[in-house]
């Protein structure tokens, strides 16, 4: 690609209007880096159009002039994805209407910019209930969740972005939209369009909209902190909270000593949650439709836990506050590392047979390979995701312990393939890992997704550098 011609940029400046485009470098340069600090990029423009019509004239620019695109939601991606480099930055947090909420068709339509804590709250104003949650949800929009096909907490339940997403609206890499904003359950006519668009990190498109699935409301929620000894006790606590609830766990997170020690010290307004300080944690959330159901089962269970040693302490919440302290400790795991010096991080799943075997495999070989390191592990692993971070060794020297990132992180990855897991969980694969993935992607998928993003996008205007 071309820097993009003074005829180019004007023609771009007109398509979205007055106030919907800057070039000024101290207005653009926040969306030019990212959370950890990792990628600093640079644009010649940043565009901020405010309706689809403006994204598509803006894109028919893009096409007819070769100009490439990086679009950018709430920036939170922790990958690079949404860092241009010399591309023209196209945010789309300006696109913010809530188009409807329909509770009889358990759907609604809400444009990308629209946070994720947005869009819960339109749900919830309609007494139905949107279940994507992360840590980033006030800053995370819509259309970001999409495209990185984002988890969160509650994937155990109801499954990634992909599963949670009805209808897409986007614009394509020749400026036409696709306008698939549908509220049904059963489509089955060819190829489904709207989960290409899902997780291809603006590859092969801009996603303006998209309807969404919402649920009931659960009547009930009971959350607890439970300690452990081992990985192992944590599997078979989960096996038996899904039996004793029928489907009922809606979160069930595992965190390490080391990290919650970081948060302890370094995130204001926490305190240790059981007396008993062990080994692992696990944060579990039950659920129910019926008032009072979700507490007496979380009662059976940790009743149960105790009785045959499988769990060695517990908290429940009592109310609103205290769960909220009990998921703060939860969602500021990756905060409290900052202050340690940061270190190598993976964004891994395998499968949950393998998971006690992989920490203690990974774990054993990293400290072979850098001794002193600290391994913090937490997430998600009521579906098999874990955030494996290695940190440098107290009083080591950071810059160095940086620089063999992608060698420890190959360690960890070539371990994580042999249990017929993932390098990229649900972070994606960005300017990270886009090179990396070619070492455990078969030449059959890296065909594939090349072919396929050849057809839509001859011309590779869309995020460029990202997916191969």
């Amino acid at each position: 690609m071309t820097a993009p011609s003074p005829a180019a940029l004007a023609a771009l400046k007109s398509a979205v209007g007055d106030g919907g485009w800057t070039d000024d470098p101290v207005e653009i340069a926040p969306w030019l880096t990212e959370w950890r600090n990792r990628w600093h990029g640079h644009t010649p423009l940043m565009l901020t159009p405010r309706s689809t019509a403006q994204v598509a004239a803006a894109v028919r620019v893009c096409a007819e002039h070769r100009i490439a695109i990086v679009p950018q939601g709430g920036d939170t991606g922790l990958v690079g994805g949404q860092i241009p480099y010399g591309e023209v930055l196209l945010s789309t947090r300006k696109l913010r209407a809530v188009r409807d909420v329909t509770p009889l068709d358990d759907a609604m339509t809400v444009e990308a910019g629209v946070t994720l804590l947005e869009a819960q709250q339109a749900a919830a104003a309609a007494d139905r209930m949107f279940p994507l949650s992360l840590a980033a949800e006030g800053t995370a929009t819509i259309g970001g969740v999409i495209s990185t096909n984002a988890g969160g907490t509650a994937v155990l339940r109801y499954g990634m972005m992909r599963d949670l997403v009805l209808g897409i609206e986007a614009v394509m890499p020749d400026g036409e939209v696709f306008n698939g904003l549908k509220r049904l359950r059963k489509d089955n006519t060819g190829y489904d369009l709207k989960q290409l668009l899902i997780g291809a990190e603006g590859t092969l498109g801009v996603v303006t909209a998209a309807t969404l699935k919402l649920f009931p409301v659960m009547r009930s929620r009971a959350t607890a902190m439970v300690g452990l000894d081992a990985p192992g006790a944590a599997i078979e606590l989960l096996a038996r909270a899904r039996a004793e609830t029928g489907g009922g766990v809606e979160a069930f997170e595992l965190m390490k000593r080391i990290g919650m020690a970081f948060v302890l010290a370094n995130i204001p307004d926490t305190r240790e949650p059981l007396d008993s300080a062990p080994p692992w944690y696990v944060l579990v959330e039950l659920v129910s439709g019926e008032p009072g159901a979700a507490d007496a089962a979380m009662e059976r269970l940790l009743s149960q836990a105790f009785e045959t040693d499988l769990i060695t302490d517990a908290v429940l919440a009592r109310n609103d506050s205290q769960r909220a302290a009990l998921w703060k400790l939860r969602e500021e795991q990756s905060a409290a590392q900052k202050p340690e010096g940061g270190g190598w991080k993976h964004d891994v799943s395998v499968p949950l047979s393998h998971i006690a075997d992989f920490l203690e495999e990974a774990t054993a070989a990293v400290e072979r390979f850098h001794p002193g390191a600290r391994v913090s592990a937490f997430g998600h692993v009521g579906d098999g995701n874990l955030h494996y971070d290695v940190l440098c060794p107290v009083g080591g020297d950071h810059p160095a312990f940086i620089a063999r990132w992608e060698e420890g992180s190959q360690i960890v990855h070539d371990i994580v393939a042999r249990y017929d897991g993932s390098i990229s969980a649900e972070h994606g694969l960005g300017r990270l890992k886009t090179d990396e993935a070619r070492r455990y992607k078969s030449p059959l998928e890296i065909r594939t997704m090349q072919a396929v993003r050849a057809a839509i996008d001859p011309h590779r205007i869309m995020n460029p550098a990202v997916l191969f």
